[in-house]
């Protein structure tokens, strides 16, 4: 098969837990050849991984790409600027899910003509923005008390909104994929090209979800980041376009349970959702048969506001009021720079210098997890995470909260607690680190659990199989089988005659 994978901020240009996904499964399904249609921000980023021989094409998308600033106001009247409006009404005025899924099809029509930058840069699309948002204004200010919310939406609002989404759309402007299956890794933007192949050809679209993409996007877009009337109007496109990803897809895979029950409520049909949990391959994380003399925890992530790293920060102050022989080696890439930056200064303010230490990436996650006597897991947010698994494949104790697929990927295998609870947190922690049988036991277990439930071998199983399913139950390749079977029978009647 002929496979467009498509990514989102992560494969192959970022590292993450998403991304050992993707190379895992390029490299496991490799009778199949990809391409992988990789959606970024400016398009100057480097692909960190190292592509591998079955990927025929990396296609970037950039969003942001280095170009002159549009000229808003335009004088000339462009012919699709009044899909600007018919958008606009699908999300402030809870049109149908099959109306903004109309209205996008449209939007991919005219991307592909030249004419989407141009609609929506124009003064009249500005206006048309501008007096949407003025009539929703006043709507919602008839039951809300945010004061925030009745302010009187400017000028400078419709345009700041128009240009996000503009630029949003981008991916509409890619050709459509001549391919036999779009693989989504994540709703949102990478739906996108799945959308435009199905339109256009038919293409089987299959959509994988490792974490909950509205609520990231809630918590990215947070009060105070943007005016809000135009965090408003994101909020309600991103809602809108995962809510159209579920219904467009012909099978949606989520990485956890937990997953699953979102996307019910977001309107997936149960029989189209078939949950494919992560895995890992056991050989490459060596079961621990010993552990250091010295009380060591251990992060394995991103230095991310999504995994808390400030919480985790604050329950290992608490944990050394008991502990003060304790250390925390973190290990991940520092990719939020401003956010790296406050975690160093709260180490500073918390009295953790030198014994709370981050260690940089590793491309050894198993030494990591190793040189740790429990593994701590501090997210807000998580699909299934592989850390979670690759610490319990060593047979290391894990305290994590309580977020997404993790309690379903721990099971017994560890401590559960809610997030952002410093305390709690350290109190998990203190439990396991004062009881080295208790580590023993659960390490056990963790580990019995990975190999009954979540090698990389089922996993990948599993995917070849949807991808058969979803290929070959389309209308196209049974088109196809039908057409062989009627040659085959005509070559039979020409033989038997013969």
């Amino acid at each position: 098969m002929r496979v467009a994978l498509i990514t989102e901020g992560t494969y192959p240009h970022n590292h993450g837990g998403v991304s050992v996904w993707c190379d895992q499964v390029i490299r496991g399904l490799s009778e199949h050849e990809f391409e992988v249609v990789a959606i970024v921000g400016s398009g100057s980023e480097k692909p960190e991984w190292p592509v591998p021989s079955n990927v025929s094409r990396l296609t970037p998308v950039p969003l942001w790409p280095p170009e002159p600033p549009p000229s808003i106001f335009e004088t000339r009247r462009c012919p699709a600027t009044y899909l600007v409006g018919q958008f606009l009404e699908t999300l402030l005025q809870n049109g149908t899910a099959a109306r903004f899924i109309g209205v996008l099809n449209d939007l991919f029509l005219a991307a592909q003509h030249g004419d989407l930058r141009a609609a929506f840069n124009s003064s009249e699309a500005v206006e048309v923005t501008l007096t949407h948002m003025r009539e929703s204004s006043l709507e919602s200010s008839r039951g809300t008390p945010d004061p925030a919310e009745t302010q009187r939406p400017s000028m400078a609002d419709a345009v700041q909104a128009l240009t996000l989404i503009e630029h949003f759309l981008r991916p509409f402007e890619l050709p459509p994929r001549r391919v036999d299956l779009c693989h989504a890794v994540s709703n949102g933007l990478a739906v996108l090209p799945a959308f435009a192949a199905k339109w256009q050809s038919g293409t089987p679209f299959l959509l994988t979800e490792h974490g909950l993409y509205l609520r990231e996007r809630i918590l990215a877009y947070h009060p105070g980041s943007l005016r809000p009337h135009v965090r408003s109007l994101l909020i309600r496109f991103f809602k809108r376009l995962v809510e159209a990803g579920y219904q467009m897809a012909d099978y949606i895979a989520p990485v956890s349970r937990y997953c699953e029950l979102w996307e019910l409520r977001s309107g997936a049909e149960r029989s189209r959702i078939r949950p494919i949990h992560n895995g890992i391959d056991p050989d490459r994380f060596p079961f621990a048969v010993d552990e250091p003399g010295d009380p060591t925890l251990v992060f394995v992530g991103r230095i991310d506001p999504l995994k808390d790293i400030e919480t985790l920060l604050r329950s290992f102050a608490l944990v050394r009021e008991t502990e003060p022989a304790a250390r925390l080696r973190m290990f991940g890439p520092r990719e939020a720079g401003r956010y790296a930056a406050r975690c160093d200064d709260l180490i500073e303010s918390l009295g953790l210098a030198g014994w709370a230490v981050f260690e940089g990436r590793t491309d050894e996650p198993a030494t990591a997890f190793l040189s740790g006597q429990v593994v701590l897991l501090s997210s807000i947010s998580e699909g299934f995470p592989f850390a979670a698994l690759e610490a319990m494949a060593c047979g290391r104790p894990l305290v994590a909260t309580d977020v997404g697929g993790v309690a379903e990927a721990v099971g017994p295998a560890g401590l559960i607690v809610p997030p952002r609870d410093p305390a709690a947190l350290a109190e998990a922690t203190l439990r396991l680190l004062g009881d080295a049988q208790l580590r023993r036991s659960v390490g056990q277990r963790a580990r019995e659990r990975v190999l009954a439930h979540f090698t990389l071998a089922r996993c990948v199983a599993e995917y070849r199989d949807v991808y058969r399913d979803l290929v070959f139950s389309c209308p196209l390749w049974q088109e196809i089988v039908a057409s062989i079977g009627a040659s085959h029978a005509e070559s039979r009647k020409v033989l038997a005659a013969q």
